[in-house]
């Protein structure tokens, strides 16, 4: 009996490890897709990984941002062109599992531009909707 509930509390303690490594790997692919879009000029592209709804939540240097559209147009308002997005870059320092629903991710950032460089540090909320990451709450600063 005791051979047989070590050996369920492994398979369990397995499938829960593999589902989180699955989780993290489609999180930084999604990561992934906003750098290679970012790195195109493509703003839109780059909004795919957010929560298209008003719910979202930015937070940047000019306060709190609520709403999928508002953010969009806040980036579009900060980086009107291709030489004010520059390249980004960016470095994860932490994915972590806060439930089966949601992640932390915590990063720096960079932009090298021909206009000046500038960087920082951010974290990210992921929540899985419809069988998607998406980013919930993002506070860049």
């Amino acid at each position: 009996m005791k051979k047989l509930f070590a050996l369920m509390a492994f398979a369990f303690l397995f499938t829960m490890a593999k589902a989180q490594s699955n989780a993290a790997l489609q999180i930084n692919a999604a990561l992934q897709q906003q750098l290679q879009a970012w790195n195109t000029g493509d703003i839109n592209a780059f909004m795919q990984t957010y929560w298209q709804s008003d719910s979202l939540m930015f937070i940047g240097k000019s306060g709190v941002t609520y709403g999928w559209q508002n953010t969009l147009n806040n980036y579009k308002k900060g980086y009107p062109d291709t030489a004010a997005m520059g390249k980004l870059d960016f470095t994860i320092i932490e994915t972590k599992r806060l439930s089966a629903l949601y992640y932390f991710v915590v990063g720096k950032w960079h932009l090298t531009r021909s206009i000046g460089n500038i960087g920082g540090s951010f974290t990210l909320l992921f929540r899985k909707v419809k069988n998607k990451w998406l980013i919930v709450a993002d506070h860049s600063s």
